[in-house]
């Protein structure tokens, strides 16, 4: 993240998301923020919070990818929560604070997942030698009592001689289909789902459960399994006894409290609320209130330990058709002070998705079509051309963005997808036209009705 300047940031979001340069822009300066103040020096440091961000725009104009490409640049814990299924206290639901906890948890597994690629080698020598002990086992002395060496060399010689020709073989991949027997060490799983004769809440259950796993002995069970199939469950297990999980908790909830985004969509569902209504809407201003003190900064109780969220990035997205930034508790508004309206999309925008990124709907298709050995073109006529009917059914339907081309693709190939490999075989070659994409498509934009195809 120090290498990438604001400007770089943007060009990296590029890649992937065509214009939005307005929230590109502010996302950029709150990542490279965050680098600032990790070297500012002083007690100032721990005075300077990250600017919010509320983005406003309908569903598929890329509200999301920002975040997560951005959480993806930084190398930063992410996680991605929806507004509507939270509760106020008092009401059956997710607690607010449970976004906080799934930070947390990604952080772990991002930390835990780099402490294991650190003692790989280690733990793949170790792994190495438990195979090579179940093929060949050492001997404990220099020789056989009584025993004649052989070819001049003692029993021991050879028997290290004989390992080592099968440690080669091991490398190299030769002996995976052979199948040996190994001791599998399994925790043991308890289930709780009443205590006291009432249910628990999710957190608590997780909590008890860890709790129980971590005191009952973990038992070892022998099992026949393949040289390949050893390598993967045995590394796994070596790599886990190498860490230290101190080490990785307390690095996790550091990465998690200066580093952490959190993503949270439909904020526009909490907002609104109409005096005298009753419902399931009777809770959202409950909802803003309860998520007022963790986006202020406050203490919050995971099972790795406690957290603080003063540093946590928080991004709202809302399309906020039927409210307004402005129905929100005020106290609430102003935790969201970067506030950025992102545009609907247009032709261009169409014909710019399926051509610039990395990951474009039309390389996707092409890539899996090649694993089965036939290629597919699209021209860039029948490319304008599906660009020109996902805006017009956008504009006389319900707007869902870049979504709506995933629903033309869909029913553009769906007809060569069941066809491959059957009656369209190997080292075919397929082009998509313009006048294949009228063809398959006039039906779709002619039916006013397109509940089948809205995703």
């Amino acid at each position: 993240m120090e290498n990438l300047t604001p400007k770089q940031i943007v060009a990296e979001l590029d890649k992937y998301i065509i214009g939005q340069g307005d929230a590109k822009r502010n996302v950029a300066i709150a990542l490279r923020n965050r680098w600032r103040r990790m070297n500012v020096q002083g007690e100032i440091k721990n005075d300077i919070i990250p600017n919010n961000i509320l983005l406003i725009g309908s569903t598929g104009v890329g509200k999301t990818e920002i975040a997560r490409r951005l959480a993806k640049i930084a190398d930063a814990p992410f996680t991605k929560v929806e507004a509507s299924k939270f509760t106020e206290v008092g009401y059956v639901g997710r607690d607010v604070e449970s976004m906080v906890r799934d930070l947390v948890e990604q952080a772990v597994n991002m930390v835990r997942i780099q402490k294991k690629a650190e003692v790989k080698a280690k733990a793949e020598a170790i792994v190495e030698n438990i195979i090579l002990d179940a093929l060949i086992p050492p001997l404990k002395g220099k020789s056989f009592p009584g025993g004649d060496a052989v070819t001049d060399m003692t029993d021991l010689e050879l028997n290290q001689k004989t390992r080592e020709k099968f440690r080669e073989k091991i490398q190299k991949g030769t002996l995976d289909d052979r199948k040996i027997e190994i001791d599998i060490k399994a925790a043991a799983s308890g289930n709780l789902g009443m205590i006291g004769g009432g249910m628990i809440d999710e957190s608590s259950m997780i909590n008890m459960q860890d709790m129980l796993s971590n005191m009952m002995p973990k038992k070892s069970k022998r099992r026949k399994v393949t040289i390949s199939e050893a390598k993967r469950l045995l590394l796994e297990d070596e790599s886990q006894r190498l860490i230290d999980m101190d080490e990785v908790k307390e690095e996790a909830l550091y990465k998690a409290s200066n580093t952490g985004i959190i993503f949270i969509d439909e904020i526009d569902k909490i907002a609104g609320v109409r005096s005298g209504k009753s419902g399931p809407d009777v809770s959202r201003e409950g909802v803003q209130r309860d998520l007022l003190p963790i986006v202020e900064g406050s203490s919050v109780t995971t099972k790795y330990g406690v957290i603080q969220t003063d540093h946590v990035l928080f991004i709202a997205a809302g399309a906020f058709h039927f409210s307004k930034p402005s129905d929100m508790i005020p106290e609430l508004q102003g935790r969201f002070p970067i506030r950025v309206e992102l545009n609907n999309l247009t032709k261009k925008d169409f014909l710019k998705i399926l051509k610039e990124p990395k990951n474009a709907l039309t390389k996707q298709y092409i890539a899996l079509i090649e694993a089965e050995n036939v290629s597919i073109e699209f021209s860039d006529d029948a490319l304008e051309e599906i660009a020109e009917k996902a805006f017009t059914i956008n504009e006389e339907m319900e707007n869902i963005g870049a979504r709506r081309l995933q629903t033309i693709m869909s029913r553009l190939l769906n007809d060569i997808l069941f066809d491959i490999p059957d009656t369209i075989g190997a080292h075919s070659k397929i082009l998509i036209d313009k006048t294949l994409v009228d063809q398959k498509l006039t039906g779709v934009i002619k039916n006013k009705d397109l509940s089948e195809y809205i995703l």
